[in-house]
């Protein structure tokens, strides 16, 4: 059990948590470019000219391996590495891959995109499970603490395609690239000089049990080593071509996701430890769905912005990336309110599935608001902007009632002796989501965009009514855990 930490130096809660808050600022910051013009870059004739079935399976692809890849970077740090060294080790290899993009081959590109996703895989849940780490079990800063990070997060996204996508969009591609792998490398050299905030959070894996379980792990590792050096010469080769390995991380994450919760399932817990599992299926299960809707934003929004959005304002002309930054810009405006709205409430909080309720609502609210604007674009004219911000302003409530509550409950929920996986597993959902967002750009050009929208923001909601019918036997299986 954590030791109660009584430093308040950073508003109120441990100077550590600045660290982590600039640290994935940085790593945000990294992200948020890449993806603001992945799409985009792709199928552009001055990019690498793909057309938009095999852009969005590439996207698709990318977007989910950067979180997959969190569930063996949360094993890494349990078992090998701990926390801290798979968050440096994590920003490196991001920054490296992003100077890869920057090369004019699409062979660095591949490999830069390979690169980036086991560098975020290592970084992202293991910055998160030492947020977590800050705080002893039953600090009541914790939610708060976890808000406060996600602002941190959401400065990085929000300021990222403001800056990247003008350079990408208006001045020039790879040149975008060195921008972001610059910022990846500040973030690295800032999570070195104030390290020694985290006090002894994350210093250490997790100790083996015994002789056996030690060479079993390790043998995972050696597994997972030679998976990584076969899978680039299969596609370098011409053995296996970028899309069918795309098709075939559909099935891959199906069977990740059974594989990975029935392991953790029957491992040795208590009654009340494994009803806080079984919850952290259902949790995740509602969060693959609400990222499949949410993390459409890089691609069918994307591609709706570009090509039937007016995209001026005062005679101005500004890229279409800049939509990129509503989601964060909202969310660092409405980030705080929330976290006083969750405190002020007191016991009559909504509880975790409450929320989680409330996620799919309104991120499906949106997109039934878009399918008004993707009508008028069936004519031909290019639509108002406002159409766009107001779908993000209510994806932004949405993520607001998810997200950071989703990321808060798996520390809790979670077993300690796996903490480090289930936030992996937390990750997974976003993997899920992401390949489904992305493949979804896939009917842009097949499907009417008003049908498109309106079947996505339909079924969100729908499975909202259905998840707020579970709501009470849910908060019973959590054990009194709120």
């Amino acid at each position: 059990m954590a030791t109660p930490n009584l430093d308040t130096s950073f508003f109120g809660h441990p100077r550590g948590l600045a660290t982590l808050f600039f640290t994935e600022m940085w790593e945000r910051f990294s992200y948020y470019g890449m993806r603001a013009l992945l799409l985009l870059y792709m199928v552009s004739p001055t990019g690498l000219a793909f057309d938009k079935g095999k852009g969005a399976a590439v996207y698709g692809m990318v977007v989910s391996l950067v979180y997959l890849m969190s569930i063996p970077g949360g094993w890494l740090a349990d078992r090998f590495l701990g926390q801290r060294k798979a968050v440096l080790y994590g920003g490196i290899a991001i920054a490296v891959g992003n100077f890869c993009l920057a090369a004019p081959s699409v062979e660095m590109f591949y490999l830069g995109l390979g690169i980036i996703s086991l560098g975020t895989g290592l970084l992202k849940p293991n910055v998160s499970t030492l947020v977590g780490g800050l705080y002893a079990t039953g600090d009541p800063r914790r939610d708060a603490g976890f808000s406060i990070y996600y602002m941190g997060i959401n400065i990085g996204a929000g300021i990222s395609p403001l800056i990247v996508g003008y350079i990408g969009q208006f001045v020039e591609w790879h040149l975008a690239f060195v921008v972001v792998g610059v910022g990846m490398s500040l973030g690295v050299l800032q999570y070195l000089a104030d390290a020694k905030h985290l006090g002894d959070a994350g210093l250490h894996p997790a100790p083996w049990t015994s002789p056996a379980e030690a060479a079993a792990h390790k043998r995972y590792l050696w597994l997972g080593l030679a998976v990584l050096v076969l899978l680039p010469l299969l596609l370098y080769s011409g053995v296996l071509s970028i899309t069918q390995l795309a098709d075939a991380l559909g099935v891959l994450l199906l069977f990740i996701t059974v594989a990975v919760f029935a392991a953790v399932y029957f491992g040795p817990w208590s009654p009340v430890e494994r009803k806080r599992i079984l919850v952290i299926f259902v949790l995740f299960l509602v969060a693959a769905l609400f990222w499949s809707s949410f993390e459409q934003a890089g691609s069918t929004l994307n591609l709706f912005a570009d090509e039937k959005t007016q995209n001026t304002l005062f005679g101005f002309a500004f890229p279409s990336s800049w939509f990129q930054s509503l989601n964060s810009i909202f969310l660092i405006a409405m980030a705080p309110l929330f976290g006083w709205l969750w405190l002020k409430l007191g016991p009559k909080e909504p509880s975790v599935p409450a929320k989680f309720v409330l996620g799919l609502v309104f991120v499906g609210a949106g997109f039934l608001t878009l399918v008004g604007g993707a009508m008028l674009a069936k004519n031909g004219i290019k639509v108002s902007p406002l159409w766009l911000v107001l779908t993000y302003f209510l994806h932004t409530i949405g993520e607001l009632c998810l997200s950071p509550v989703g990321l808060s409950a798996m520390t809790k929920l979670a077993p300690a002796q796996v903490v480090g996986l289930i936030m992996g597993v937390w990750f997974l959902a976003t993997s899920v989501g992401n390949y489904i967002g992305g493949r979804l750009a896939g009917f842009y050009e097949t499907m009417p965009l008003d049908t498109l929208f309106g079947a996505v923001g339909a079924f969100a909601i729908g499975a909202g009514i259905v998840l707020a019918l579970f709501i009470k036997p849910l908060r019973t299986m959590m054990g009194g855990i709120k």
